[in-house]
């Protein structure tokens, strides 16, 4: 770098006495005093003007190789491991990372389970009108750490006024499980509008173009404007969240088709049935 510098340095030197000698040659020996000052005049501006293009153009060239060497860090860095196993792991990594990365650029965020839970909870909190969200019968309601809390997230927005519907996802054989009736029934009288789906009567995904046709059936909209969705395979993240318009559209879409499909439900002797089936009165 300092070689280039000085051969720069040199060269508007060199420019300099090119002109300032042709200018001397005018003057003195063809006795051309005014060409001679117009030519050292011309000169001094070409030099200022070719030192000015270099600088820049020296500038440009290092900008470019910095930004060069950052876009390929990670594979040069890979390029240097030299142990075969550790270079197929590198490699297994950079592809996780690359799916990662194609993520946020679709607008969703990756979360590993406890700040998805912790996300959930949040946006309930900050929650003004609206909650609903589809999700697969589970016991943990009441007894997970992350779940509970979340679920108190729930019950504080309840507070506020916030209206909160739920539709669980279960088979048939699951809805008489009377650990699947006990979530259900506190749910309801917790003041949640709760409804069911049963897994065979779920809307086809195919019907929802652009949908993640491996939809794990689990995720919440909170006042139309976020969303969190648990992914339906185990991996380095739990779920996801997306604050982007589109992708919101799109989960709305997809719950108003699984509502519409849902099921209501009514309390008979403190236990749950479909409304359809409640006996009249």
């Amino acid at each position: 770098m300092k070689i280039d510098q000085n051969i720069h340095n040199m060269a508007v030197l060199i420019e300099f006495l090119a002109g300032a000698g042709l200018a001397i040659f005018f003057h003195f020996v063809l006795h051309s005093p005014e060409v001679a000052y117009s030519i050292f005049g011309i000169g001094i501006l070409l030099s200022l003007a070719t030192y000015l293009i270099r600088e820049d153009l020296e500038k440009t060239r290092n900008e470019l190789i910095g930004q060069y060497h950052q876009a390929h860090e990670v594979t040069f860095a890979i390029a240097r491991i030299s142990d075969a196993e550790c270079h197929t792991k590198a490699e297994a990594m950079l592809s996780g990372i690359k799916k990662t990365i194609v993520q946020l650029q679709q607008g969703f965020i990756p979360l590993d389970e406890t700040e998805f839970y912790l996300e959930g909870a949040k946006c309930s909190d900050l929650a003004v009108r609206r909650m609903k969200s589809v999700d697969p019968i589970s016991n943990g309601w009441h007894t997970r750490g992350a779940l509970v809390n979340y679920y108190q997230s729930n019950l504080r927005a309840l507070e506020r006024g916030v209206a909160i519907t739920r539709i669980f996802v279960m088979n048939h054989e699951e809805f008489a499980d009377s650990d699947a009736q006990k979530v259900l029934l506190t749910q309801l009288h917790d003041g949640i509008e709760v409804r069911i789906i049963f897994r065979d009567e779920l809307p086809a995904i195919s019907n929802m173009s652009g949908r993640d046709i491996n939809s794990s059936f689990d995720f919440a909209i909170y006042d139309d404007q976020v969303v969190t969705e648990v992914f339906q395979q185990s991996g380095t993240y739990f779920g996801r969240k997306t604050c982007h318009a589109v992708n919101v559209e799109k989960f709305i879409k997809f719950y108003e088709l699984i509502e519409h499909s849902s099921n209501v439900l009514a309390v008979d002797d403190d236990r749950i049935i479909l409304a359809s089936t409640s006996p009249v009165k």
